[in-house]
């Protein structure tokens, strides 16, 4: 799913509050990042400064909205190619582990009938360190029981792709090259993915980084 855009929502909805005004372009540089991170880096585009008991409560009445917003999903909302990738990946035996910042993800999985498609979940409660730290993404695998070099991370954020290399892992980038230049491969859509194409990553990974129209 795309909750980045609930997440931008609730976000631009604080800085507003706050006195100016945050762009879609400022928030891409918030997509796989930590709650808190992402709010210093909210707080430094304003160029506002609070203590930490400030931010704890800015923080909050942003996580509010956002779960007010994601409670609402349905699904409607799985994203063009992924409940078909989803279900390939367990015909073919492959397992599969969700390694996500948010501390909301199975609210988000059970709304959208996801959950029962994943076999291991590492969400915001259960790390420590945001990405580009590789934290997430190797709890996944060692929950697996599988090696960091087997796996391979979809991503729709630079951080995020960022974890992936850091944890020695394949990568996928879904959208803007632009962000997604460190990934493997990179592509526009899940529906522009297949199996094929990601056997053939364990046959080129170090050789080019491609983009995939």
């Amino acid at each position: 799913m795309d909750t980045a855009t609930y997440h931008y929502m609730a976000w631009k909805r604080l800085a507003l509050e706050l006195g100016f005004d945050f762009t879609e372009v400022q928030n891409e540089k918030l997509k796989g990042v930590s709650r808190m991170h992402s709010l210093e880096i909210l707080l430094k585009e304003g160029g506002l400064s609070f203590d930490e008991d400030t931010k704890l409560e800015l923080a909050d009445k942003k996580n509010h909205w956002y779960c007010e917003y994601i409670e609402e999903m349905t699904d409607r909302e799985i994203l063009p190619g992924a409940l078909r990738l989803l279900q390939d990946l367990k015909s073919n035996g492959i397992r599969i582990a969700l390694g996500s910042a948010s501390k909301n993800a199975e609210t988000i999985l059970k709304n959208t009938g996801l959950l029962h498609q994943f076999d291991i979940i590492v969400d915001g409660n259960k790390i420590t360190k945001a990405k580009p730290d590789p934290q997430v993404f190797l709890l996944a695998a060692g929950s697996l029981l599988v090696k960091p070099e087997e796996c391979i991370v979809f991503e729709d954020a630079g951080a995020g792709i960022e974890a992936a290399v850091n944890a020695g892992m394949h990568s996928v980038g879904i959208g803007n090259p632009a962000w997604l230049h460190q990934a493997d491969i990179v592509v526009p859509t899940l529906k522009d993915i297949s199996i094929d194409k990601l056997n053939n990553l364990f046959h080129t990974k170090g050789t080019s980084h491609e983009t995939i129209h």
